[in-house]
């Protein structure tokens, strides 16, 4: 088994934390996106997409998308829990709180990136003023989030989640473009701390 990812990507890293978490170590292959290995041939032939994460099984099955890959891997080892575990109520509001993040926090924050930034100028078309309403919605969104996490210590609850993860990597995400977490969102502060302080998020 081994991980194909690239270090500075934001899924790659939500995978790291969740193996981190679970105390699982996996081989990584890296992934070169500065000079697009993964838009040649020989990765797509891992995933057709061209995108990263990839995990590559013992038997030859490739698994992309990075919650997929954390879905298989609390399968296989499921404590801690980070998914619900097994209670179906449980899982199912660990699921919601994970796409709000990576809806409504995460993917509007990397769309700046994407959309605004000279690293993408000659990879995609690129529509600035798309990027900057997106800026925008992702700020309103980080308020909202901090009004949510007024009453309890994490995004989906007590326990620290998958939620967690994917709403981490998309803010520390946001650095590239100039989003902070700061005292004007004092929960949201908090809880960025925290999860920060965890051995985790030095994956």
């Amino acid at each position: 088994m081994k991980l194909h990812e690239a270090a500075t990507a934001p899924n790659c890293r939500r995978v790291r934390i969740f193996l981190a978490e679970k105390g699982i170590e996996v081989p990584v292959v890296p992934v070169d996106l500065g000079s697009a290995e993964n838009r040649q041939d020989a990765f797509r032939q891992k995933n057709p997409m061209g995108r990263v994460p990839v995990l590559e099984l013992d038997d030859g099955t490739f698994i992309a998308e990075s919650v997929a890959i954390c879905r298989y891997f609390e399968q296989l080892q499921p404590e801690p829990a980070l998914m619900g575990g097994d209670d179906p109520a449980e899982a199912a509001r660990i699921e919601m709180w994970q796409r709000r993040m990576e809806l409504e926090v995460a993917l509007p924050i990397m769309q700046v990136f994407r959309n605004t930034h000279p690293y993408f100028a000659d990879r995609i078309q690129q529509y600035a003023d798309y990027g900057e309403s997106q800026r925008s919605h992702a700020t309103k969104r980080l308020a909202w989030l901090d009004r949510e996490l007024a009453d309890r210590e994490f995004v989906a609850g007590d326990e620290y989640s998958i939620a967690d993860i994917t709403a981490q990597i998309g803010i520390d995400f946001g650095r590239v473009t100039k989003f902070r977490v700061t005292e004007e969102t004092p929960n949201l502060l908090r809880w960025h701390q925290a999860v920060s302080a965890r051995p985790s998020a030095k994956a």
